[in-house]
């Protein structure tokens, strides 16, 4: 195959990562050599790019590609490392196009442009830059800080390295060392429920934790939990799992007293932790109640009936009468408040109602793909990516039986983060003969 200008960058950029993190190999004499040639080839690259506007009298316009833009990046990396001779007008005028352009470029590549220059002594633009990154980020209590750009699958589309570079950038640039521990929160918060989808993107992510701010990993004293009025202590839960701090411990029905759902929670270290409380207890379906986290979950039951105007759905209530062969209509409604990946999601069925669709099939509505399994008491739902909005499903049922049912419910969880679950109420249907 041909060399590839962007895998080139990507590997160089990679060994002034590990030299600004302070990684004696990086200056190992092969890595010098490596580098050495590959800067040799990143020189040539930008030579050709500029040479190619030049002849065809491109130069006054604005010619500021994402290649052109990590190069300036990667090389402010290695300043120590003169620029090809023949390169050196190539370099300034792409530096001219970033100062003049930087307004019309994308979030991620304000970030390449604010680091490039910054690393070469500017000290108008660069601020200028940060200051308007502040202006159109998102911020969340729980999510912390970050941008929402365009999405897709070039490298510089990927949320994470936008994430990762601009931590790097007010690391570097700014001095706000809060934002910047929210901006490194938003990026574990994504690691919580979805997980860091490629090697380049897990090493970016791992690279902008490690830069400035708060020390993360200095904190050793462990959340102060109280459940009715009595410290839980983690010697009586377990091992505590090194770096982490997780614990886990859980009380039989015998120990469980009303007084436990006073709780308490105090985090002694300047850094973010999470975790969960989950009750279980034995109940009539039909007395649920709903419960939601960042999903939630309503479920609906509709009776499908011809009229003048065609077939119409009826909205069934507590205590509806229904009739063996009834057609029914199940309807879940489902909202998320963040994206999450391998999300299950289970709907019970009432003892007197039997499935019309019984073949497993994969799906795809409303921009979402999942896979419907037909089971003998539910249906499963297998979400491998469900994005943040709100989604509905609907399956018909068949009433089958006469007799008093509980309906049954709906729950959902996802994988990666267990504690963020929920399910719906729960009502009761009576079915005459």
């Amino acid at each position: 195959m041909e060399p590839s200008w962007w895998t080139t960058q990507y590997i160089v950029e990679g060994f002034g990562h590990l030299d600004h993190l302070g990684v004696g190999s990086a200056r190992s004499a092969e890595a010098q050599r490596i580098c050495d040639a590959a800067l040799g080839y990143l020189d040539g690259k930008i030579r050709d790019s500029y040479l190619f506007l030049k002849k065809r009298g491109l130069l006054n316009l604005d010619n500021l590609g994402y290649l052109e833009l990590h190069y300036l990046y990667t090389r402010s990396f290695f300043p120590h490392k003169p620029v090809a001779e023949d390169a050196r007008e190539a370099v300034d005028y792409f530096l001219g196009q970033a100062r003049k352009y930087w307004r019309q470029r994308d979030f991620y590549s304000m970030g390449l442009i604010a680091l490039s220059l910054h690393r070469r002594g500017d000290r108008e633009i660069p601020p200028r830059i940060l200051a308007s990154l502040r202006e159109h980020s998102l911020h969340d209590e729980e999510l912390g800080t970050w941008w929402r750009g365009a999405e897709g699958w070039f490298w510089y589309q990927a949320p994470i390295g936008r994430q990762a570079l601009l931590i790097e950038a007010f690391s570097e640039i700014g001095s706000d060392t809060a934002l910047v521990d929210e901006m490194r929160t938003w990026l574990l918060k994504m690691k919580q429920t979805t997980h860091w989808k490629t090697t380049v993107a897990t090493a970016q992510a791992c690279y902008a934790l490690l830069l400035q701010g708060t020390e993360w990993l200095a904190g050793s004293e462990l959340a102060q939990i109280t459940l009715g009025g009595e410290s839980l202590e983690p010697a009586s839960s377990g091992s505590v799992e090194a770096g982490t701090g997780y614990f886990k411990t859980s009380w039989t029905a015998s120990e469980i007293e009303p007084r436990l759902a006073q709780i308490s929670v105090s985090n002694p270290n300047p850094v973010p932790s999470w975790g969960a409380l989950h009750w279980q207890y034995w109940e009539d379906l039909d007395k649920i109640t709903g419960a939601a986290t960042p999903l939630s979950l309503s479920k609906k039951l509709f009776r499908e009936i011809d009229s003048d105007r065609g077939k119409v759905l009826e909205q069934i209530g507590e205590r509806a009468r229904l009739k063996v062969g009834d057609k029914l209509v199940v309807r879940i409604e489902l909202r998320s408040d963040r994206d999450m990946e391998y999300v299950h999601l289970k709907d019970m069925r009432g003892a007197g109602f039997e499935p019309i669709n019984v073949l497993s099939r994969y799906k795809w509505q409303d921009g979402l793909g999942y896979y419907e399994a037909t089971g003998d008491a539910a249906t499963n739902f297998f979400i491998d990516y469900l994005r943040k909005g709100t989604y509905v499903f609907e399956y018909p049922l068949r009433v089958s039986q006469a007799g008093e049912f509980s309906n049954g419910i709906a729950s959902i969880q996802c994988m990666y983060a267990p504690e963020f679950n929920s399910h719906s109420e729960g009502i009761r249907v009576l079915v005459q003969p």
